[in-house]
């Protein structure tokens, strides 16, 4: 099926999306994503043709697809003037809650952020993981305060944030927090807390410890230490080690649905779900882009082979209308484009899983992978790093 909003989103097609970059020498993003690509998918045609099951269980909540959107904060800082936080996630949340997944959502400096997109997810059913940065203990306990009270029925911490520079020497302070900080804070959210920024088994296994639901594997798209393995690199390792003690999920450098079933792959039979972050606000700020152009009339003709208005060029609005109505023609082109971008990852990890006989994901397995290099080889072996 032709989606032409999709065909001409920039950054959706390769690696270098818009964004912070990375910490040092800026290699750990490019890493991240080049590492799922030294992973090579197993492919056999001759299987039944039926649909894919893509459905699983988060918590008590049950979502189309094994995929969240991860947070996003500093919006201005990092992406540029189109949106600010509180209007990303405005849109971010409901898009992820028609499209049958998960957003995480960002926090930031300023307390209206985290307040935001508290009160978001809670008007989306609390379908949704408000993610909140290090702080100290006191800004900590109120941000969860006002989370609990949005109904968010899930919390988490990005614990490496303690170490990006722009939060450095500034009001709240943030900061590296022990085992028994950290058992604190989750005794007093309530609710499950995971553990965002986890590399190591050693760091895994101190989440458990302190009492943490689950964890994310995720290096911060490489802007909290430069060095650092790629998230594919270690993912094995964690998941072997905590296996189903705890919920696990990753992010870094995923970009399409063969990425995902990589991730899902690496990752089995313990992985939940698999994170997609700049080319989640990258479909957002382009989508934005491309309404800004319809309205004022000036749509470039790479475009315009495709047609000038909102109906022509944003395919996926007609299938909105189906599940929405006429609810769904007041929706952002931004909040659409998100949509588009996740349709498209659900038809490409659909289609790669009927063509690996996976027809429910649970099913996806390391057996359906294999490695391009030596380093990849190890990693699938389980050698890596030992």
């Amino acid at each position: 099926m032709q989606r032409p909003l999709l065909q001409s989103l920039p950054g959706m097609q390769w690696p270098g999306l818009p964004g912070p970059g990375a910490k040092g020498t800026g290699t750990v993003a490019v890493r991240n994503y080049e590492a799922w690509q030294s992973i090579r998918l197993d492919l056999d045609t001759i299987c039944e043709n039926k649909p894919v099951d893509t459905r699983y269980t988060f918590f008590g909540q049950q979502y189309d697809l094994p995929v969240f959107a991860g947070p996003v904060g500093a919006t201005k800082l990092h992406y540029g003037e189109k949106y600010d936080d509180q209007a990303y996630n405005s849109i971010l949340v409901p898009a992820c809650a028609q499209a049958g997944i998960a957003a995480f959502t960002g926090d930031g400096t300023d307390p209206a952020v985290f307040t935001a997109a508290a009160r978001a997810i809670g008007a989306s059913g609390g379908k949704g993981i408000p993610t909140v940065k290090p702080w100290d203990r006191n800004t900590l306990f109120s941000k969860l305060d006002e989370a609990k009270a949005a109904g968010a029925q899930v919390i988490a911490m990005d614990i490496d944030a303690a170490g990006l520079p722009f939060l450095k020497g500034l009001q709240p302070p943030a900061g590296s927090k022990t085992v028994a900080e950290l058992r604190e804070i989750v005794e007093y959210a309530e609710v499950p807390f995971l553990i965002k920024g986890v590399m190591t088994v050693k760091g895994a296994r101190k989440a458990l410890e302190a009492g943490a639901a689950g964890i994310v594997v995720s290096n911060h798209g490489g802007r909290v230490l430069d060095g650092v393995p790629a998230t594919a690199e270690v993912l094995p390792a964690i998941a072997d080690a905590v296996r189903d003690q705890m919920v696990i999920l990753v992010d870094g450098g995923i970009r399409t649905g063969s990425d995902v079933f990589k991730a899902l792959a690496l990752g089995a039979p313990y992985i939940s779900a698999v994170g997609l972050c700049r080319s989640s606000m990258a479909a957002a700020m382009s989508a934005k882009k491309i309404g800004d152009l319809i309205e004022a009339g000036k749509v470039p003709p790479e475009l315009a082979r495709f047609g000038t208005t909102k109906e022509e060029l944003f395919s996926d609005l007609p299938e909105l209308r189906g599940l929405y109505g006429s609810a769904a023609d007041g929706f952002s082109t931004g909040a659409v484009g998100v949509y588009s971008y996740l349709n498209r990852i659900a038809y490409g990890l659909r289609h790669f899983a009927a063509l690996n006989r996976k027809f429910d994901v649970k099913h996806i397995g390391r057996r359906d992978v294999f490695p391009l290099t030596r380093d990849a080889k190890e990693l699938l072996d389980g050698t890596w790093l030992r």
